[in-house]
């Protein structure tokens, strides 16, 4: 449990719940959809399993994580200019809940359909993922970041299994009737969207807008968010520990993307795991991952956060490795459950490290930049799998084993940063 020691003056323990709860909501939206039903669906059920269902997949997702990657610095500027992160982050979490539902309405051979509600939908979750991250240093001392950022995920990773449960329940029963997936996963779209949006009540109930207004900082319109963005680039540069951790975490988070987006499809296409098996093969690798961001969320605050991370790099290798060679349901088990630990504390202790190095008075629009250094490593590790899964003759073992590489240029990358140095440089010293 949270101190309140470990939160910065005027914090209360409700409001980081409330905080923490966001992760609790949005989760099912990633476990659910883009990873655990929907992606394997999409590619099984709506297109078919042709040979370019994965690439189609993985471009739709490429396509909305481009669109974060350009426009989120210039809502993060607008929100830091206006004292509107919560307001902004609350537009957004009704655009995702609304379009989630509405992915209930595709159907087999309506790809474009699909897409187009895929790209919305994922759209607006990656926009509350980088807003809600914003209010990290609002609400923890950088000493404790680790702890409360792990403790987030960890709840987070509860509302996944939570959301995922239910629709594994429902899936058994439906099948049990004799009911395809084109007539029960709708019905999972449906329940991840009402879990999430009444989830997210707790959150703007409880959490409030601490950074004060910024009238200095420049108004970004969508239009000129990519100049925004070359803008906010340049003004980093006073903090070459927070862009080079930007340039690992492009490395690394390549290759997480690949196991968010990708699981669910190399479990059925590779390995042979039924839709019930692989449901709750997601649902043991959120539970690791809820283990893996409480317990090295604690430990990054005694260790370092760098060592931490470090350690899941070397964790997700393996894990590459052994999902390459596995042969049987057995191995492949084994590959989840590491990719789960180390899941939940990589982005843990990435998000933490990032919080320690954003100056404070401009939280929103560098950690915009945070999520542009996200969402490219969204577009590169998918659609490069997606690309090596095309050209090789749909080999995925080959686009798998491939992935590790992202991870070992991630452990390089991570060297030079200086975790210290660079929160001593965001607040001016």
């Amino acid at each position: 449990m949270i101190s309140r020691e470990a939160l910065n003056p005027g914090v209360r323990k409700r409001e980081v719940f409330g905080w923490a709860m966001y992760d609790f909501a949005n989760s099912g939206y990633s476990t659910v959809v883009i990873t655990a039903v929907f992606a394997a669906y999409f590619v099984g059920g709506v297109a078919d399993g042709a040979d370019w269902a994965t690439l189609a997949w993985t471009s739709g997702l490429s396509v909305s994580y481009f669109i974060v990657m350009l426009t989120m610095p210039g809502l993060g500027a607008w929100a830091d200019r206006v004292a509107g992160k919560k307001r902004l982050l609350m537009w957004v979490t009704a655009g995702c809940v609304l379009s989630t539902a509405a992915l209930a309405f595709v159907g087999p051979g309506q790809v474009a359909l699909g897409l187009f509600i895929l790209v919305v939908s994922n759209t607006f979750f990656s926009y509350g993922e980088s807003l809600t991250a914003s209010f990290l240093p609002e609400l923890a001392k950088p000493e404790a970041m680790g702890r409360v950022s792990g403790w987030g995920w960890s709840l987070g990773y509860i509302g996944g299994m939570l959301t995922l449960g239910i629709c594994l329940a429902y899936v058994l029963s439906a099948q049990a009737r004799g009911e395809t997936g084109s007539q029960f996963v709708p019905v999972t779209m449906l329940i991840t969207a009402v879990i999430y949006g009444a989830a997210a009540l707790v959150t703007f109930a409880l959490l409030k807008e601490h950074s004060p207004a910024q009238p200095d900082l420049p108004v970004r319109t969508v239009l000129q968010s990519l100049r925004g963005l070359r803008q906010t680039l340049r003004d980093a540069s006073p903090y070459p520990d927070f862009t080079r951790l930007l340039a690992c975490a492009v490395a690394y988070q390549g290759g997480v993307a690949v196991a968010i987006t990708l699981a669910a499809i190399y479990a059925e296409q590779v390995i042979g795991f039924q839709p019930q098996e692989t449901m709750v093969l997601i649902f043991v690798l959120n539970f690791a991952a809820f283990a893996g961001a409480f317990l090295l969320g604690h430990l990054q605050d005694r260790v370092g956060h760098k060592l931490t991370l470090s350690l899941t790099l070397v964790g997700w290798v393996a894990t590459c490795i052994i999902a390459a060679l596995s042969t049987n349901k057995d191995m492949f088990w084994w590959a989840a459950a590491i990719a789960g630990f180390c899941m939940g504390s990589s982005q843990s202790s990435g998000r933490a490290m990032a919080g320690l190095m954003v100056p404070t008075q401009r939280l929103g629009e560098f950690f915009g930049l945070w999520t542009f250094a996200i969402r490219l490593a969204s577009i590169l590790g998918p659609l490069t799998y997606g690309l090596i899964t095309w050209l090789s003759d749909g080999n995925q073992r080959l686009a798998i084993g491939s992935t590790s590489l992202l991870f070992i240029l991630g452990l390089i990358l991570l060297i030079p940063v200086d975790v210290e140095r660079g929160r001593l440089a965001s607040l001016g010293r």
